[in-house]
């Protein structure tokens, strides 16, 4: 208190910090009150009212528009990189979250603030409560959360501004609400299948579904795909004008080698080759999304016909994060924690496993959703653990420990399964299934977590890591 009894310069701004994050709870849980961003209707119409009201923000920039079924946020925070080391400002909009709502709209490379998240939300509250009358009054309904989570972030980047958006679909693509914006660069991650519920029962019927996302003129860049999905892909660009290109055709990963911290590639590009690039991520899927992250930007920056600084790439991708994608968390014993949360995810998980780490003994916890594919997700992961910790993680979608249980025992057998029934007595057992094998320090036993984000999520902040 300063001696005239008012507060002093600190004080106040200690208050208003206060005040500012009362608020962000309450913008928070103002959001997270719409439905679900499950609840899909197969229509752009109720999001591109708003859009209209707020003047079209997503028009005033270019993007980069990313789908596909794995891979898609660790991509995108690779495009980032590469475009912010070329000197451009970036937004980057990712779901789902690990720890905090901010983190699904990224400007520079940083959250947005919590200050700018509330200016943002008053501003375009009201455009949003109008169209969700008018919605309401035609028998539709008000935005869901992740509608909600889209305006915000558009209408954040033409506030910004910035001078290019990455963006991640939510889900397929088609009607995905990002779509209301017009990718000059599509990027289609590897397709498989997932959320069969919502896009379809085959790869076919997903692909076509994430080929929406392919507009007139733009280039599409896609992963490696099976051959059903590629002709779609190419079929949609044939359709609408737009230019494909595919790795291993037209660019990808010239070579490879495992290094400490991670791995050392020569890339071939749409436009040029780069030798030494370390990239600081684990596994030959990472190595696949590097390749195609340069390829994006690539086609971004120059149609694909000229190439980027070799310096200015090689630095991009050494400064690339991806937390909670096959994250070492801890040592001793070394705790990794991943979100493969469907069985493509899994198959790249050991992969990689394989090809970065040398466990003498490795002890699985894993807490899945019961939409997803237990039994199959399990039967791949099974040949990399010892033995496996089964539990729930933080979500009501999380299935009962007892019943994944009974899963793993048909898989594992019951002598390498232990039911948990929450996740920090999980993670404590596994370690000491860890380290009941070799030296006392734990060295050559491993931990690792996974299942689903919400599982990476919740084992992170246990173990004292809330960075992303």
């Amino acid at each position: 208190m300063s001696p005239s009894g008012r507060p002093d310069a600190a004080q106040q701004e200690a208050a208003r910090r206060l005040e500012v994050e009362k608020r962000v709870r309450q913008v928070e849980a103002e959001i997270l009150a719409r439905a679900p961003e499950t609840h899909v209707d197969p229509s752009l119409d109720e999001i591109r009212a708003v859009m209209e009201l707020l003047g079209d923000p997503q028009h005033t920039f270019p993007v980069i528009h990313l789908t596909g079924t794995n891979g898609k946020t660790t991509t995108a925070r690779m495009v980032e990189a590469l475009l912010r080391e070329a000197g451009l400002t970036t937004g980057r909009f990712t779901s789902p979250h690990l720890h905090s709502f901010r983190e699904r709209i990224s400007i520079g490379g940083e959250p947005i603030s919590a200050e700018r998240l509330v200016e943002v939300y008053d501003e375009v509250l009201p455009m949003v409560q109008l169209a969700d009358a008018r919605s309401v009054e035609r028998g539709g309904g008000r935005l869901n959360f992740f509608m909600m989570s889209v305006v915000l972030a558009y209408a954040a980047f033409a506030d910004a501004p910035v001078d290019v958006g990455v963006v991640e679909v939510g889900l397929g693509g088609r009607w995905d609400a990002t779509n209301v914006a017009d990718g000059q660069v599509a990027v289609v991650t590897p397709v498989d299948l997932d959320h069969t519920r919502l896009l379809g029962d085959t790869v076919e019927e997903i692909a076509t579904e994430k080929s929406g996302i392919i507009k007139p003129g733009a280039i599409a860049v896609s992963a490696v795909q099976e051959r059903d999905v590629a002709e779609i892909l190419v079929e949609r660009s044939q359709e609408v004008g737009a230019r494909p290109v595919f790795e291993g055709v037209d660019f990808g990963v010239v070579a490879r080698e495992v290094a400490l911290g991670g791995q050392l590639l020569t890339l071939k590009g749409l436009a040029g080759e780069y030798p030494e690039v370390f990239v600081p991520l684990h596994g030959e899927h990472m190595a696949s999304n590097a390749a195609v992250a340069l390829a994006a930007v690539e086609a971004f920056l120059g149609g694909g016909e000229t190439a980027l600084d070799a310096d200015v790439v090689r630095a991009g991708f050494a400064s690339v994060t991806s937390p909670g994608r096959l994250e070492v968390v801890r040592r001793s014993p070394t705790v990794l924690v991943d979100a493969a949360h469907n069985p493509a995810g899994a198959r790249a998980l050991r992969a990689a496993l394989d090809d970065a780490f040398t466990f003498t003994r490795l002890v699985g916890v894993v807490a899945i959703f019961a939409d997803k594919e237990p039994l199959e997700m399990l039967e791949i992961l099974e040949p990399a653990l010892d033995h496996v910790v089964v539990t729930r993680n933080s979500s009501p979608r999380s299935i009962p420990p007892d019943e994944l249980g009974r899963i793993a025992v048909e898989v594992f057998g019951e002598d390498r399964v232990t039911v948990v029934r929450d996740l920090p007595d999980a993670l404590d057992r596994a370690a000491g299934l860890a380290e009941s094998t070799g030296d006392a320090s734990g060295m050559g036993s491993g931990v690792l977590v996974t299942g689903s984000v919400v599982t990476a999520a919740d084992a992170r902040m246990l173990l004292g890591h809330t960075d992303t």
